[in-house]
């Protein structure tokens, strides 16, 4: 059984639909504001410099309305974010959003961190650590005080051999505590290459829920797909399960083929009022925005 259902209209953000002169729209990170669907969209130009884009809609499928004004730009005078931003995590902290995402700076990527209350004007807290690292996200709340943001630090510029750490603050600008969560897969497994956080994690009755994607290199190039993991609920650094297999796969002919083929590259997801129904918001093939959706109940099933 597929544990992750395709909306049928995807994609549901292409470059023809956005404004202005730009190569591909992807990744996006997603949050419920003011009752709609927000997504902060990785936006490429033609120069190959992304931003942060923001698309609303009512029922987080169809109807979308791009909102120019109120993207997140990079600060191209900075080393952080000489070369544009990208990949945009959003966990809600207190009265505001906090957004990771990654930053091309002069010494490679970094995660950097922002915060907003409305989507239209951001705070830059800057760099939680030097590059080069990516695929970042914080926990909402606290453990015994500090903050916890999950990463994954590169020791070359492909990733090769990296994990999921975690990292520890008082005050969202000092981390320590660094620890590795999960690593890859087995040699020639379909995550032995690397893995990377996917949406921010999601807490639930057994633990907290991760959508992670692994990374295979084959000799047509490398393939991106999802697993599933179990934190702990109180000691986010301790693996409950995780999934042998990958859950979710490019198969679509738009995941399939695009800027760089086979990826499915998820950012964010919302649950739904039900409690159990999960739309789950992805980059496919570097080009464009799509939708799946899964049961959370299914889904913690499978992992046991």
């Amino acid at each position: 059984m597929e544990l992750f259902t395709r909306y049928d209209g995807n994609p549901v953000l292409e470059v023809s639909g956005w404004p202005g002169a730009v190569n591909a729209v992807f990744n996006p990170a997603a949050v419920e504001l003011d009752g709609e669907t927000l997504l902060l969209v990785r936006v490429e130009d033609r120069t190959g410099v992304s931003h942060l884009g923001v698309a609303r809609s009512s029922d987080g499928l169809t109807g979308w309305t791009i909102e120019p004004a109120r993207a997140l730009l990079p600060d191209l005078a900075s080393d952080e974010e000489r070369f544009g931003i990208e990949d945009p995590r959003i966990t809600r902290i207190g009265e505001e959003w906090a957004i990771v995402y990654t930053g091309f700076s002069t010494g490679g990527p970094l995660v950097l961190l922002a915060t907003t209350r409305d989507f239209r004007s951001y705070a830059r807290l800057g760099a939680v650590g030097p590059p080069q690292n990516k695929d970042a996200a914080l926990f909402p709340g606290r453990f015994d005080g500090l903050y916890a943001l999950l990463h994954r630090p590169m020791a070359d510029g492909r990733g090769t051999g990296a994990g999921i750490w975690i990292s520890w603050s008082l005050d969202l600008r000092h981390w320590g505590g660094h620890r590795l969560v999960l690593g890859p897969g087995d040699a020639g497994s379909w995550a032995s290459q690397k893995v990377g956080l996917g949406p921010p994690p999601l807490l639930t009755d057994a633990g907290w829920l991760i959508l992670y994607h692994g990374v295979r290199e084959t000799a047509a190039g490398s393939i991106y797909r999802v697993g599933l993991a179990l934190l702990d609920r109180e000691r986010p650094d301790r693996v409950l399960a995780r999934s042998a297999d990958w859950v979710f796969g490019p198969d679509a002919p738009y995941e399939r083929v695009g800027d760089v083929g086979n990826v499915v590259f998820p950012c964010g997801w919302i649950l739904g009022a039900d409690g159990d129904t999960l739309r789950v918001y992805y980059g496919a093939a570097d080009t464009c925005v799509c939708v799946a959706t899964a049961s959370l109940e299914a889904l913690l099933r499978y992992l046991g």
